[in-house]
């Protein structure tokens, strides 16, 4: 039997040369991206155009804030001075007419930020404070202190030259600076407590409601029916509140730790509301916001240690009347109440600020609870009208000077050019 021998196949010369063409192509392109790879990994301070030492970029608080963050000066917009910019960069130009351009990472408390602007002169050192992209809503819900890390990064020309990493001290949003200082500036910032007053609060609507619903012959009309009216309106307000529960409870202390800072914690509008305690200023605050909703001019008064409201019985603003708004603690009404349900003695507590027919009329059976209430309120209304009368005609020429640190005559209605209300967070407004 014969074997047929199979012959060899041959290799194709063509497809052989082709397969060698194609290995010798993939390894040319894997050697370039290597090549590519290395000289990216590799430094490039050869390559660079700016020193990142002469251009000595430094990013930081101003002074007078001591790397603390205060939302009440971002979101009233009333930091319209340098010194008081929550962040300021610094560094020395390169060449004349150098593009900076700064960009700051997003946060827990703003969004990613692009700064930029032409260094004209070569080795003049610029300082800027960049406006940042704050997260308004993040920023009003602060209610404890926490640290906020930003980083930023320095860009001349396109070519990155320099990255900061700051931890700042992010306040909460109750806290008020009064004053700042460093060892040659003090600037006093109590007219931040003009943010506070809130006469576009949502409550407030729900407040007129309930004092018209009380008294339907009260005029809730401004300045329309004359001085006597205006008065009427307070009255009526300062009612409200003594049927509300107001007392006077201090929380002013804080945990801010640096010594360049008089702060103070101010509550909002609806936090008085709800848990019906306040302090001098949070009384201020509280009163002025619903006068402001009225139409009324209201004025608050801030003494070295105290603070009081004053407000214009005349749109011209040539008559002012004060109000001592502590003294809605004096008597608190719905305790009062509850107490005379079951004994009658309650009425000792109370029976300095009646008169000995109105005294007489209720142990009489003459008068009825509310109309008790109604000669409370009006007894306190006119102590708390004349409380502070001594005081201000006293101080009234430092009230005047703008120089005086230790006093402001807060015109709220005038401070609203450059202090807006810090608004609520919906979510917590109920």
């Amino acid at each position: 039997m014969v074997r047929l021998r199979q012959p060899k196949p041959r290799p194709n010369p063509l497809k052989t040369r082709k397969t060698r063409k194609t290995t010798a192509s993939a390894t040319y392109i894997v050697f370039l991206v290597i090549l590519v790879f290395q000289s990216a990994c590799q430094p490039k301070g050869s390559n660079r155009q700016f020193d990142p030492q002469k251009v000595a970029f430094a990013a930081g608080t101003p002074a007078l804030l001591d790397g603390q963050l205060y939302p009440s000066l971002i979101l009233s917009n009333s930091s319209n001075q340098a010194t008081l910019a929550p962040l300021q960069v610094t560094l020395t130009a390169p060449r004349d007419n150098a593009v900076l351009r700064v960009v700051i990472d997003s946060s827990s408390l703003n969004y990613v930020t692009i700064f930029q602007e032409i260094l004209p002169h070569r080795g003049q050192t610029y300082t800027f404070t960049p406006d940042i992209k704050w997260k308004y809503d993040a920023l009003i819900a602060l209610r404890q202190p926490r640290p906020l890390h930003l980083t930023l990064t320095c860009y001349i020309n396109d070519e990155p030259v320099d990255i900061k990493n700051l931890r700042l001290n992010a306040r909460p949003i109750g806290e008020c600076p009064l004053s700042l200082r460093t060892a040659d500036t003090l600037v006093d910032t109590r007219y931040l407590f003009a943010a506070y007053v809130n006469e576009d609060h949502p409550y407030i609507q729900q407040i007129l409601t309930d004092i018209l619903d009380r008294d339907p012959s009260v005029r809730l009309s401004g300045y329309q029916n004359g001085p006597s009216n205006v008065t009427e309106q307070v009255r009526a307000v300062w009612r409200y509140a003594l049927e509300r529960g107001i007392t006077y409870a201090s929380i002013s202390c804080t945990s801010n730790p640096s010594p360049n800072a008089n702060v103070q914690h101010i509550r909002f509008f609806d936090e008085i509301y709800r848990n019906r305690q306040a302090n001098c200023i949070d009384a201020c605050v509280f009163f002025a916001s619903i006068l402001r909703k009225i139409g009324l001019k209201p004025v608050i008064f801030v003494e070295p240690c105290h603070a009081y409201l004053g407000y214009y019985t005349d749109k011209d603003r040539k008559n002012i009347a004060l109000l001592e708004t502590t003294i809605t603690s004096w008597v608190n009404l719905p305790d009062l109440e509850r107490k005379l349900q079951t004994d009658s003695t309650a009425i000792r507590t109370v029976a300095k600020f009646l008169s000995q027919r109105q005294l007489e009329q209720w142990q009489q059976g003459r008068i009825s609870i509310d109309q008790l209430k109604s000669a409370l309120a009006n007894s306190l209304f006119d102590k708390a009208s004349q409380y502070n009368q001594e005081s201000y005609l006293a101080n009234r020429q430092h009230f005047a000077n703008p120089n005086e640190m230790g006093y402001q005559q807060l015109d709220i209605e005038q401070l609203r050019q450059k202090v807006q209300p810090l608004q609520p967070n919906p979510q917590e407004v109920r």
